[in-house]
């Protein structure tokens, strides 16, 4: 699993990092999101899932494709 996020759609509502705040954070300045483990361990891809339906925005993506 691969995360990517869209910082330019990202209105700063922290569900991502309530819902996975092991993979998410926000910035400082402006709450958009961050993200601290852009490649996370298996064990929290349901809370990754469940972050990118919460998101308002439609901010976050998650690609499982591997790459060569």
């Amino acid at each position: 699993m691969r995360i990517t996020v869209d910082t330019e759609r990202c209105i700063g509502s922290g569900m991502c990092v309530l819902t996975a705040g092991e993979v998410f954070d926000q910035r400082q300045d402006d709450g958009k999101v961050i993200v601290v483990r852009p490649e996370p361990p298996a064990e929290t891809w349901d809370a990754v899932r469940e972050a990118v339906d919460l998101c308002p925005a439609a901010a976050i993506a998650v690609s499982t494709g591997r790459r060569p």
